[in-house]
């Protein structure tokens, strides 16, 4: 099981410690959110950030995009210290061509699709091995927002993502995103979750021991 903390929910003015507790606790990656207030309504961070967090961590930077025109920004946030770069289907002009952008930059490839957005969408893209990818993400919220609650029909979407993974001749990760929490989290695994996205479910503690909280809420991910 991956489990990626998502630092859209962790305390910024911190930033360096609580990803550090989430290494500590054996977290493998680490999800990081770029919203441009465009494809998305909010706004949040940028390749500057990004490239502070890769000087402080060695964990697997799982980025997510959640912006328009991706293929403009692939190379900037490869440099920065992309592990991997995840773009929306519904954002990108030429779907092949952005990964074949973020491929050419030696980094990991993803795909997500909204909860709007039905799992045949992927089917020409994928299906075809024009351009393969490593990671399918789906998003159980509508992105843009943390803190959501879980949309239960994703459920039933994971197992079509998990259908249409196994026809493809190098399966893809399958990494869900939004709403994770402790009682879903064991449910999501079982349909067939490789990686799971946990925001508040991890960082969104508010105990007065905000640091112990963290690492016990990391360990139970961890654990399932």
């Amino acid at each position: 099981m991956i489990l990626s903390p998502s630092i859209l929910s962790a305390d910024f003015a911190a930033l360096g410690r609580e990803i550090k507790i989430v290494e500590d606790a054996g977290a493998q990656w680490l999800h990081v959110d770029v919203m441009d207030g465009v494809f998305v309504p909010q706004i949040t961070i940028g390749e500057p950030v990004l490239k502070s967090i890769r000087k402080i961590t060695g964990l697997f930077l799982d980025v997510h995009i959640m912006i328009t025109h991706p293929e403009r920004h692939i190379e900037a946030f490869a440099k920065a210290g992309a592990d991997s770069i995840t773009f929306h289907l519904e954002a990108a002009e030429d779907p092949e061509e952005v990964i074949r952008l973020i491929h050419e930059n030696g980094i990991k490839a993803g795909i997500s699709i909204k909860p709007g957005t039905p799992v045949e969408a992927l089917k020409p893209l994928l299906l075809e091995q024009k351009a393969p990818v490593e990671l399918i993400l789906l998003m159980s919220v509508e992105p843009g927002f943390g803190g959501q609650k879980f949309m239960e029909g994703s459920f039933e979407k994971l197992k079509g993502l998990k259908s249409l993974a196994i026809e493809m001749p190098k399966p893809p990760l399958i990494e869900v995103d939004g709403g994770v929490n402790r009682d879903n989290a064991s449910r999501l695994m079982e349909l067939g979750a490789d990686a799971l996205v946990a925001g508040s479910a991890v960082f969104g503690t508010k105990d007065a021991d905000r640091e112990k909280a963290i690492a016990e809420n990391a360990g139970f991910f961890l654990g399932l």
